[in-house]
């Protein structure tokens, strides 16, 4: 087990994790022909989009990256509705040539309106990854795309070549993924979860994972991008627990029309029973009143939480061998590393 001086497990900021991708997004920004502009769109007076809102704008500035606040709704005043403005503000943003990345600070309605939103922003502009195109892409595990398919609006079933490295196709590039999820692979990549010896797409294999909130946003594209890469990965939500694995039970058909990508289906353990043959355990339960039982964890483990509010235990690194209290500045490096990605597809001539 990895320990501190104290003998518990090893308390692991995200800044370290962070630091490796600020240089990478630095030599990308300064490959662009002009400083590229993200648009924040915030439409509630809630008390965490605005500390993000903030985040986002420090950290944008510290990289070179030109961010645009707009405030609409209830973030604007107190006399408007939650949410109020954000459509047309959506709208505009798409519209504007000066503008490469679009992000929105959900949650604003929750639910299938937070939902309809995200489908309205052009997934030529979407560095948080959340349109249906990309998690797509994400659920079907296809890796690398041809740009111009995201101006398409009908979804294929092409045949897609298996990813065998990290490095897109020739006229490829790689899908967008959703930067919460993506961010927390990185960290587990960083801490050696991931083992390199082994297959790109199939680094998790062997691993046991349970990822706590089942959300569009965060929790099950999160699950399915861990079993993409290997894992057999416990989905748990309020009401069900579902196991996902890209290794189904019967043989494959010799031949297929679509990629391995991961499966669901229900599971008869309870939570108690998942934690305790998890390697890794994520949270990402919106509440200060839920918490993960230390007692239910597995010795050893690796602890993530990705709630605003901590989901763990203080006495979690009594069991765990490092606990990763936030992501957020992973987060919003994988953000970043997509918004460079946009206007390199249309100087390239690769999206009209």
């Amino acid at each position: 087990m990895a320990t501190d001086a104290s003998g518990k497990g090893l308390l692991l900021k995200a800044d370290p994790i962070a630091d490796t991708f600020r240089d990478e997004v630095k030599t990308s920004l300064a490959q662009c022909s002009r400083k590229p502009t993200l648009v924040g769109i915030l439409g509630t007076s809630g008390a965490p989009s605005r500390f993000y809102a903030e985040f986002t704008r420090k950290q944008c500035e510290e990289l070179g990256v030109r961010f645009v606040l707009k405030m609409v709704g209830s973030a604007e005043s107190s006399e408007q509705a939650d949410g109020e403005g954000v459509e047309e503000a959506i709208i505009e943003a798409n519209e504007d040539a000066d503008v490469d990345g679009i992000m929105v600070y959900y949650p604003i309605y929750g639910g299938q309106q937070d939902h309809y939103l995200q489908q309205i922003v052009s997934p030529l502009k979407d560095v948080e990854g959340l349109h249906s195109k990309f998690h797509y892409n994400l659920y079907h595990n296809i890796r690398f795309i041809e740009p111009k398919s995201l101006t398409s609006s009908v979804i294929t079933s092409t045949p897609h070549i298996p990813a065998k490295d990290d490095i897109p196709p020739p006229g490829t590039v790689k899908s967008i993924l959703p930067c919460t999820p993506l961010g927390v692979v990185k960290c587990l990549e960083f801490i050696g979860v991931y083992n390199k010896i082994l297959t790109y797409g199939d680094r998790a294999y062997g691993k046991t994972v349970t990822v706590i909130n089942r959300s569009e946003v965060v929790g099950r594209p999160l699950a399915a991008l861990l079993a993409n890469d290997g894992a057999r990965v416990f989905s748990v939500d309020i009401d069900s627990i579902q196991e996902y694995t890209k290794r189904p039970r019967t043989s494959p058909e010799a031949t297929r029309k679509y990629l391995p990508h991961h499966v669901s289906h229900p599971s008869n353990l309870s939570l108690q029973e998942c934690l305790a043959i998890s390697d890794v355990v994520i949270s990402a339960v919106p509440s200060a009143e839920y918490k993960v039982k230390t007692e239910w964890l597995k010795d050893g483990c690796v602890a993530v939480n990705i709630a605003a509010d901590k989901n763990f235990e203080k006495d979690v690194r009594d069991k765990a061998s490092i606990y990763i209290p936030a992501v957020g500045k992973v987060t919003i490096l994988m953000l970043l590393r997509n918004l460079c990605v946009f206007p390199h597809h249309i100087a390239h001539g690769m999206v009209n």
